[in-house]
């Protein structure tokens, strides 16, 4: 089966917030307890933004959604529109700043495929063409495996605001491209 790769539209906007709600639930499970998984639907999820700057991609095979995730040239490193963390819309400098890759999820069905991998570089390589010379990016626990194998350095461990008392753990990770 051939994986294809395009950027998201707004109409895609449902199908995407379906598969990050079955990511979240599925595939958490062996790194938060039950009440973090809850929470991190709090913590997590898309960034219209990133689909309205064209920057976020999604994954398919055979027509199916399979992942998803994106970069960003803005000073937001992590959290979705529903989010509880705050965003910051401001613009960053490739000079000096690092690219943000932002909402990275893969559909439970799809999982060890290389769908994470190939949309990691679909970021990274956006984010070069961009002029930028590092990225970074908020891990989930699930996620730290996947990023550190594709050469993700973690910098700081983060627990999120609480959340009906419960806290997720995070850890900001960078690359240099």
């Amino acid at each position: 089966m051939a994986l294809t790769h395009r950027l998201a539209t707004e109409e895609d906007l449902p199908a995407l917030n379906a598969l990050m709600t079955r990511a979240i639930e599925h595939l958490q499970d062996g790194f938060l307890s039950p009440e973090q998984v809850r929470a991190s639907h709090k913590v997590m999820g898309l960034d219209t933004q990133l689909v309205k700057d064209r920057t976020y991609f999604l994954v398919e095979e055979d027509g199916k959604l399979a992942g998803c995730g994106g970069w960003s040239y803005r000073a937001t490193l992590y959290g979705g529109d529903d989010s509880v963390v705050a965003r910051e819309p401001a613009r960053l400098n490739p000079a000096s700043d690092a690219a943000k890759v932002r909402a990275m999820y893969t559909d439970p069905a799809f999982v060890r495929r290389g769908i994470g991998k190939l949309v990691l570089a679909l970021c990274e390589g956006a984010a070069k063409d961009a002029g930028f010379a590092r990225v970074e990016l908020m891990g989930t626990m699930a996620g730290v495996p996947l990023y550190q194998a594709a050469g993700y350095v973690g910098v700081e461990e983060v627990l999120s605001a609480p959340i009906d008392g419960v806290q997720v753990p995070l850890l900001r990770m960078e690359k240099p491209l």
